[in-house]
């Protein structure tokens, strides 16, 4: 039988993201030549140069940044529960250690579950490639090297839905 895990465990998140910098005139020659060739399979269907497709590179960890971390999560106060929402934004690296800060003092146990919208392929690779952009030491939940998929702490709603 499956169990359901305690609503109080769980850190719901979305990410936004867009290219790192405004145009792809500001990336130098090898940035120009890696972002052609890291594209160059998606560009081939459409007929279109690297530079008419930059306006996607959000989408990649190595081209884009974070602008924004929205999580949410339940709390219990007497005998109301309480949703509360936040966000992190402005400076990418503050961001990224405040959100860090808030998973390291309250979502750190091995009961508490991330819970993302295509986040195993795409927001938690992401927040993690971009700490490591900075140096940044990731955060337990974020340190899936040698894990099996059963000692993973995401759900992926995708994945359900």
């Amino acid at each position: 039988m499956k169990t359901h895990p305690n609503l109080e465990h769980i850190l719901f998140l979305d990410i936004e993201t867009v290219p790192e910098v405004n145009s792809y005139a500001v990336l130098n020659p090898k940035a120009q030549e890696l972002f052609a060739a890291k594209t160059a399979y998606a560009r081939e269907k459409e007929h279109i140069s690297a530079e008419a497709f930059y306006p996607r590179a959000g989408i990649w960890a190595e081209f884009g940044k974070i602008i924004c971390i929205s999580d949410g999560y339940l709390t219990s106060t007497g005998k109301k529960r309480q949703f509360r929402v936040r966000s992190f934004s402005g400076d990418e690296k503050k961001l990224l250690l405040d959100f860090r800060k808030l998973l390291d003092t309250y979502f750190s146990k091995s009961h508490h579950r991330l819970y993302a919208h295509n986040g195993k392929e795409f927001d938690f690779p992401f927040i993690a490639r971009r700490m490591l952009k900075y140096q940044l030491e990731l955060p337990e939940v974020l340190q899936l090297m040698g894990k099996k998929p059963w000692e993973v702490p995401h759900i992926d709603t995708l994945e359900i839905w």
